[in-house]
């Protein structure tokens, strides 16, 4: 598992830890039934607080991206595929609606955003 912290950003830890383990679980590359590192591993590895990592995990589990079995681990909960089909969905809202709003702020015109995305779908 592969995940990428900023201290820096406004975003708290936690936030920033689920929704990268939740686009891994969506991208398929964690896969359904993968066990995730422990709390106390993963807190290990970004250094960050055993807390932290166990309110991520509660959240994934409260959205039924992640199953916790006590003394054994979290597990990637096996894919309800109309949830997993709207999960994709959502992120690719989420990166057309920051690509609109990055647009929007260098003065691009509603016109001119649509022949970008015309130009990009002919490719």
């Amino acid at each position: 598992m592969h995940i990428i912290l900023n201290n820096s950003s406004m975003i708290p830890i936690y936030e920033q830890l689920v929704d990268q383990i939740k686009k891994q679980i969506i991208s398929e590359t964690l896969q359904e039934g993968e066990g995730l590192p422990s709390v106390r591993k993963l807190a290990g590895t970004l250094k960050i607080s055993a807390l932290t990592v166990k309110k991520a995990y509660d959240r994934l589990e409260e959205e039924g991206f992640v199953v916790t079995v006590h003394g054994k681990g979290t597990y990637v909960a096996p894919t309800n595929r109309a949830m997993a089909v709207e999960a994709r969905r959502k992120s690719v809202e989420e990166d057309f609606s920051n690509a609109i709003e990055k647009a929007r702020s260098v003065g691009m015109s509603p016109q001119e955003i649509r022949d970008i995305i015309e130009i990009l779908l002919e490719e």
